[in-house]
């Protein structure tokens, strides 16, 4: 009976064990889930029904396989991506390949406070500016929290609104379910027309982050710390393939969501171009009670990512420049460019979806250099992909760049 114990009792201590190497993909996880991805999504299903349901799919996909080499790279190296780059590359490049990675975070900080100024002005009526200053404010609280080294708390904090964002995005599904042919019909690769390819390419941009790709080997690193000994490398970075797979499925899960809540409630409908449209028509389609879950789920997206989005910042930042300067700060001056277009009156949607666009052009700069130090012997050691996994990394940045390419040329032959 002891002996039976004492095996029940090691059982549950590696089980905690493993849940307590868990947080810092759920953390990444909130770029996946951020209010240019509501955009982004919405717009797809409202216009254009079940259509792109398979972007979504393979951009999530290869989400999973990019945020599993941040973090293992942060674990087997004990540095982040910009500070590994920040030592290969020389002082111009450096600097220069950090302004294209800040120009990347400010689109992505931009998105996300425009977001919460929205989703303040759905549920209170506020002033967009004055809800842009509000979500400033409240994110430089979660900061703090990262800012006085309380790692756990910051990521506790995010979880708790990751649950938010889910529950806000999903319950509309339970009044209105997807039909589930047209949704299956989806998840075969297709375009039609320009339109669709520039909404794929935003929704790319806004699932496949850029920043997020440089924040996770931050994340992974601050919370593990690097260790010496391969054997407890080797545990963490199996336990993170845990963590990366269940944030990352939760991530897809409420991204297809708000999909198929659009395809489902919005196709047709007019009005439904801009995200405070297509809160109305929640409203009017699914009652009240969904409309102001739906703003809750986009108050809590805009709030968790522009934390995280600054914290990511912050990181380009320490790596590449090898200057450092306090969240908080950073916080205040990152927060001018969304108030100015808040103030400036432009329409919050479309600036939404294109800042995910701009994001998707950033996604090589941050993934082609993850792939290869990722797959080089002489960086990760016993931690380099396998074969298989190389193949995959690079069949992503091809289809990546590949997609940006066919924008480009579509773009330019719209405009001519």
């Amino acid at each position: 009976m002891a002996v039976s114990t004492l095996a029940a009792e090691s059982a549950t201590t590696k089980v905690w064990s493993r849940l307590l190497l868990l947080g810092p993909a759920f953390v990444a996880a909130i770029a996946y889930v951020d209010p240019g991805n509501v955009a982004a999504n919405l717009t797809a299903g409202a216009n254009f029904g079940y259509l792109l349901v398979w972007v979504l799919v393979a951009a999530n996909a290869m989400a999973v396989l990019i945020q599993y080499q941040s973090a293992k790279l942060g674990l087997a190296t004990g540095m982040s991506l910009p500070e590994i780059l920040g030592k290969r590359l020389g002082t111009g490049r450096r600097r220069a390949y950090w302004v294209q990675a800040e120009i990347v975070a400010g689109a992505t900080d931009m998105a996300e406070v425009i977001g919460g100024a929205v989703a303040l002005n759905l549920l209170f009526g506020l002033p967009l500016l004055t809800g842009g200053f509000i979500i400033g404010l409240a994110s430089m609280l979660l900061l703090a929290l990262q800012s006085n080294r309380s790692q756990k708390s910051f990521e506790l904090a995010i979880l708790t609104l990751l649950g938010v964002i889910a529950v806000g995005f999903v319950s509309g599904l339970f009044v209105a379910p997807p039909d589930a042919g047209g949704a299956i019909a989806g998840l075969v690769p297709r375009f039609e027309g320009t339109d669709t390819v520039l909404l794929a390419a935003s929704m790319l941009g806004a699932t496949v982050m850029p920043h997020a790709i440089y924040l996770h080997s931050a994340l992974a690193r601050d919370r593990h710390g690097f260790s010496e000994d391969p054997a407890v490398r080797t545990r963490l970075i199996r336990a993170t393939r845990v963590d990366v797979a269940g944030a990352l499925l939760l991530a897809g899960i409420v991204n297809i969501a708000m999909l198929l809540l659009a395809a489902t409630s919005l196709r047709g409908v007019e009005g439904t171009d801009t995200i405070a449209g297509a809160h109305a028509a929640v409203t009017s389609a699914l009652g009240p009670v969904i409309g102001v879950v739906f703003a809750i789920g986009l108050l809590a997206s805009g709030l968790a990512s522009t934390s995280v989005g600054c914290y990511a910042g912050a990181t380009i930042m320490g790596g590449l420049l090898k200057v450092r300067i306090p969240l908080l700060m950073r916080r205040t001056l990152t927060l001018l460019p969304a108030l100015l277009v808040l103030g400036a009156g432009i329409e919050p949607t479309l600036a939404l979806v294109l800042s995910q666009v701009l994001l998707s052009f950033g996604i090589p700069f941050a993934l082609i250099p993850l792939i290869r130090l990722t797959g080089s012997r002489k960086v990760m050691g016993i931690h380099a992909d396998s074969k298989p996994l190389r193949i995959a990394g690079w069949t992503s940045a091809t289809l990546i760049v590949g997609l940006n390419c066919v924008l480009i040329f579509l773009t330019v032959l719209g405009l001519q």
